[in-house]
C-alpha cells in the first residue's frame, strides 16, 4: 500500500486529463442546448423593441452565457465524474489500480485536485464576470431591451414609503445626490390609505426640498381630472440614501460590494439574513465542484461484470442531485429565518461531504 496521497505522476495526469476533458465537453453541451432554448423564449421580447436585430440577440447571448456556465458547472462536474469513473471501471482500469496497491482515496485524488482547481476558477469567474453580466442584463431587461443604460447598477420597480404616500420609480440609476428616478409615479393617500391623487413624471432628481419631478402630470381621483403641472417636488423625507438601500440586486454585486451593502443595511436597522446567506454561499457554492468526485465515486468501485455498474452510476448521480436540492432548500429556509445564514450556506456541503466519505469508505471495505 502506497503511503502517498496521490498515485504516480503519470497516472495522476492521465486521470486529471480525462476528468477535465469530460467536464469541458459536458459543460459545452449543456450551455449550448440551454442557451438555444433560452434564446428562443426571449428572442421575441428582444426583437419587439424597435431597431433591435441580430446584434442585440448576440448581446443577450454574451450576457446570458456566463450565468448558465456558473449555474451548470457543478452539474457538469457531477456528470463528468460519473462518465470518467464508469468508463475506468468498465475498462477494468480501476481493478488494475487497486491491484497495484492504490486505495480508493488515491484513485480519486487527481479528480479531487482537478475539482479544487475548477472551484477556484469558478469563484473568480463568478466574481469578475458573472456579477457584471448579471447586473448589465438586469438593467437591460428593466428598459425592455432598449438601449443598455450606461450605469449597470440600474435597479427596476423601486417602491418607497413617503409617510402615507408611495413613490414608485420604474428604474433608478446613479448614486448619492446624482441619483435619478425614471418613469416616476407618486401616489398621495389619505388616512384610510385610499389613493386621492396620482402624479406621473418622466424623471425625478434630488434637491434640498425633495424629489423634483420633470414635466409632472397630476390625476385627481375624485374629480377624474388630469392637469399638467409646471413643477412639483415630493417625498422630502426620502433621501437618496434610502433609495440606495432599496431593491438591491445581490447577484449583480461581487463579494466585497455585497459585504459593504450588508454592513450599510445593518447600520440602517434592516433585515439582512437573506443577503448574508448569499454572501456565505458565494464561498460554499463553488466548492460544490469538490464534492462531486466524492459523491460520484460509487460508480468507480465494484465489478463491472456484476451488472450493477448502471445502478452505481444512477446512485452517484442521485447523491449529486440530492445535494443541489437540499442546498437550495437550505438557502430558502435561511431566507425565511429558519436557519442562521452560516448554517444555511455550509450545512449541506458538510453533510454531503460526510455522506460521500462514508460511502467511499464502505465501498473500499
Amino acid at each position: 500500500m502506497q503511503l502517498e496521497f496521490f498515485p504516480s505522476r503519470t497516472l495522476s495526469l492521465y486521470l486529471a486529463r480525462q476528468f477535465a476533458t469530460r467536464i469541458v465537453g459536458v459543460l459545452l453541451m449543456l450551455v449550448m442546448v440551454l442557451q438555444m432554448l433560452d434564446l428562443l423564449s426571449e428572442s421575441g421580447d428582444i426583437l419587439a423593441y424597435p431597431g433591435n436585430g441580430e446584434a442585440q440577440l448576440w448581446t443577450y447571448v454574451s450576457l446570458r452565457t456566463p450565468q448558465l456556465i456558473a449555474r451548470f458547472l457543478p452539474y457538469s462536474v457531477l456528470l463528468a465524474t460519473i462518465l470518467t469513473l464508469a468508463t475506468l471501471n468498465q475498462n477494468s482500469e480501476v481493478i488494475a489500480m487497486k491491484a497495484a496497491g492504490l486505495s480508493a482515496h488515491q484513485v480519486l485524488a487527481p479528480l479531487l485536485l482537478t475539482a479544487t482547481v475548477i472551484a477556484g476558477i469558478s469563484f473568480a469567474f463568478n466574481e469578475r464576470v458573472v456579477t457584471r453580466a448579471s447586473s448589465t442584463l438586469k438593467a437591460w431587461q428593466a428598459v425592455d431591451f432598449g438601449p443598455i443604460p450606461q450605469s449597470a447598477s440600474v435597479r427596476s420597480n423601486v417602491y418607497l414609503r413617503d409617510g402615507n404616500n408611495i413613490l414608485l420609480a420604474r428604474t433608478v440609476s446613479g448614486s448619492g445626490a446624482g441619483t435619478v428616478l425614471d418613469d416616476v409615479t407618486w401616489y398621495r393617500r389619505d388616512d384610510r390609505m385610499m389613493v386621492t391623487e396620482q402624479v406621473r413624471a418622466r424623471r425625478g432628481r434630488w434637491t434640498a426640498a425633495g424629489w423634483a419631478l420633470e414635466q409632472p402630470v397630476r390625476f385627481e381621483v375624485h374629480t377624474t381630472t388630469q392637469t399638467p403641472l409646471a413643477a412639483l417636488t415630493v417625498a422630502r423625507d426620502v433621501p437618496p440614501s434610502a433609495v440606495a438601500l432599496t431593491n438591491l440586486d445581490p447577484d449583480g454585486q461581487d463579494i466585497f460590494a455585497l459585504g459593504r451593502t450588508i454592513t450599510a443595511l445593518k447600520a440602517a436597522g434592516r433585515h439582512t439574513d437573506e443577503l448574508e446567506g448569499k454572501w456565505w454561499h458565494r464561498l460554499s457554492g463553488p466548492l460544490a465542484a469538490v464534492l462531486m468526485p466524492l459523491l460520484g465515486a460509487i460508480a468507480a468501485f465494484g465489478l463491472a461484470r456484476s451488472g450493477q455498474l448502471l445502478v452505481r452510476a444512477v446512485i452517484g448521480m442521485a447523491l449529486g442531485f440530492a445535494y443541489f436540492v437540499i442546498d437550495n432548500a437550505a438557502l430558502a429556509i435561511g431566507n425565511f429565518g429558519g436557519y442562521p445564514p452560516l448554517v444555511a450556506a455550509w450545512a449541506p456541503f458538510l453533510l454531503f461531504a460526510l455522506i460521500g466519505e462514508t460511502v467511499l469508505i464502505r465501498t473500499e471495505e
